[in-house]
């Protein structure tokens, strides 16, 4: 089992990344602590790492839906965009109602999941009901929703209300500039994932429409639903992701996000998934349980 574990490119990715920590670390330097007035490294410290933690969170979140996809055998080029259009359309409606507090909060949740959900369906629907490659329909959608989301905000920033911030924000007892909640998000999003792929019925059937779609359609699997399925899935954590990056930095314009398809499925493949479908990490592989 070890050996298996330390053979993986799991293992050499990670080994990479300490290696890379290890050098930074090394040669990054210290300064003085302004609170407790200790000398700290300039990277490994509580604030650099939550910090990169919080950045890459947001993409993160996103990857989780893109793994499923994946996974399926599809691919999602539109997560940058839908994240784009789900900010916009949040920050433009508590603008425009005056919504504040935590009835805004829960108004401009509901909106960016709302929206990213509305997307994964318009992208599903299309997938399945034109028979065209999901990379060409989401490269589409990729321009149509962005595209929505510049005309819609007169290419502006919209501000967001403060309530949403300090949520995004709140230090949850840690030090002053410390905001772990993005981290806790995206870990929560992980898990739920992982539940869905490894613990569920849903999960093994995405399995195994990316391994073998005739076969799986043979065996009575829906496979036009299943293939909806993951891309509404993918919607909803750009929904979600949008709510809490948006939030974060107390804004949204139609070019947040920009670029992040490729962060977003680079952390996919990186976490595992094949971009020929039907394979994910050790502990998300289907084992014959299909």
């Amino acid at each position: 089992m070890l050996g298996r574990i330390l053979s993986s490119a799991q293992a050499g990715l990670l080994l990479v990344i300490i290696c890379l920590g290890a050098l930074l670390t090394l040669f990054a330097g210290s300064h003085a602590d302004r609170v407790s007035g200790e000398m700290v490294n300039n990277f490994l410290n509580s604030y650099t790492l939550i910090q990169t933690l919080t950045d890459a969170s947001f993409f993160a979140i996103m990857a989780v839906g893109a793994t499923i996809v994946i996974i399926s055998g599809g691919i999602d080029l539109s997560v940058g965009s839908i994240y784009a259009l789900a900010g916009v359309t949040t920050a433009m409606v508590l603008r425009t109602q005056g919504l504040d507090g935590s009835s805004g909060a829960v108004t401009g949740l509901v909106i960016s999941v709302g929206v990213g959900l509305l997307c994964g369906v318009v992208n599903g629907l299309m997938v399945v009901g034109l028979g065209v490659h999901p990379f060409i329909i989401t490269l589409g959608t990729m321009w149509v929703l962005r595209g929505i989301a510049f005309v819609s905000s007169n290419a502006e920033s919209i501000g967001l209300p403060h309530a949403l911030t300090a949520i995004a924000k709140a230090p949850l007892g840690l030090a002053e500039s410390l905001y772990p909640v993005p981290t806790l998000v995206m870990i929560a999003v992980t898990v739920a994932g992982s539940i869905y792929l490894q613990r569920t019925v849903m999960g093994r059937h995405v399995f195994a429409i990316g391994g073998n779609p005739e076969a799986s359609r043979f065996s009575g699997l829906r496979l036009g639903r299943i293939q909806v399925g993951v891309f509404v899935i993918s919607g909803l954590t750009a929904g979600i992701a949008a709510f809490m990056g948006a939030s974060f930095y107390g804004s949204a314009s139609c070019v947040d996000a920009t670029g992040y398809e490729l962060y977003v499925i680079a952390s996919a493949v990186v976490g595992g998934a094949s971009l020929s479908g039907a394979r994910a990490a050790p502990s998300t592989r289907c084992s014959g349980r299909c």
